[in-house]
């Protein structure tokens, strides 16, 4: 098929080398595989070796200093692909034929295309950050680690602004402030790997920083614990169970759309009280970080979560309509951030589509 892939990464250590090689080995036989690699000198001259006959292996642009390094490797492996039908992705996914012969097939009517991820294996800390999905799900659509996306559209956009904490959601609105088409589609499921525990935790505040690019949502998980204090204090535990009920009711609803049984453990939903108190500390911790500077990433802090809707469509007026929105501020590369929350509301130019139930089976 006429389909690129690009894979940012940026490596400490190389434990996971040989399964990420023999993924790309399988690759390699259907798609054209490009991997943008900031990891250290030693490093990197290791995959290139491992590498060499699987991929078009290459740093970063130099002239890229963005603050977040994915932007960087996403936006060096959009402009070497050859295809104009790209799929990024993470480190850590894992796609098979049927589904990236889905995201080709999406991607002739879109500029972007949202599948969905889920974690195999599914340990316990991979099910309590499962309950995010789900909830995501019952309320609108999540933030996977990748996306499909066309070249062409992203070239002529100008890419996206690399000096934010929360990469896939201005990518996202960049793409629609450009009155881009995207295409969501929750049956397209996509395995992805957990992160060790250790890592797991070191992301809890991270995660929630990425709530300041949403207030509304922000404001509802500062609410959470002031209004769960309140009812430990009347004593309302009727109130208080009700309302841990509702949340796993919405994340059932979650993980039963579109054929979600099939890859989300149903223990995921009974996490999802736990996930709220967890994203409601942490939210705390995140406004604490903001008024301090911003959140720690890899060695500085970084303190634009994501650009407004609004923002994005001014400065693209201001650019006459075409020019670029990324940012010029350098910066040294990072390692890339995870998955954020709910999606905004839906825009006029979003479209929705189910996956027939045949395809989107895990590989």
């Amino acid at each position: 098929m006429d389909l690129d892939y690009v894979l940012p990464l940026r490596w400490d250590d190389d434990s996971g080398l040989d399964e990420l090689t023999a993924y790309l080995r399988g690759l390699a036989r259907h798609v054209r595989v490009v991997v943008v690699d900031g990891s250290p000198a030693g490093l990197f001259e290791r995959h290139a070796r491992r590498w060499r006959d699987l991929a078009l292996h290459v740093p970063p642009d130099a002239g890229l200093r963005f603050a977040n390094g994915k932007v960087a490797g996403v936006t060096t492996g959009l402009r070497l692909a050859r295809a104009d039908r790209v799929v990024i992705a993470d480190d850590d996914v894992r796609y098979d034929v049927a589904g990236l012969r889905r995201m080709h097939t999406l991607l002739a009517g879109a500029d972007l295309v949202r599948p969905q991820n889920y974690f195999d294996p599914a340990p316990w800390h991979a099910r309590w950050d499962t309950a995010r999905t789900l909830l995501n799900r019952g309320l609108g659509a999540d933030y996977p680690g990748t996306f499909g996306l066309r070249r062409e559209f992203f070239l002529r956009m100008g890419g996206y602004d690399g000096d934010v904490l929360f990469e896939n959601l201005e990518l996202i609105r960049t793409v629609r402030a450009h009155d881009g088409i995207e295409i969501h589609d929750p049956g397209l499921y996509v395995r992805r790997l957990p992160c060790d525990v250790r890592r797991f935790w070191s992301q809890r505040v991270r995660q929630a920083y990425d709530d300041l690019a949403q207030p509304a949502r922000m404001g509802l998980f500062l609410a959470v614990l002031p209004a769960v204090a309140a009812g430990l204090a009347r004593g309302r535990w009727g109130a208080l169970l009700a309302g841990a009920g509702l949340v796993v009711g919405l994340a059932e609803a979650g993980r039963r759309r579109a054929g979600g049984r099939r890859v989300f453990p149903g223990s995921a939903s009974l996490f999802a009280p736990v996930w709220v108190l967890e994203r409601a500390t942490c939210s705390w911790l995140a406004v604490g970080a903001a008024l301090t500077g911003g959140v720690p990433y890899a060695g500085r802090r970084l303190g634009t979560a994501a650009h407004s809707p609004r923002g994005l469509r001014e400065r693209r007026r201001q650019a006459g309509g075409s020019g670029s929105l990324a940012a010029r501020k350098p910066a040294t590369l990072c390692e890339p951030s995870q998955n954020g929350l709910t999606d905004d509301r839906p825009h006029r130019h979003s479209a929705t589509v189910a996956l027939p139930g045949s395809i989107g089976t895990p590989s």
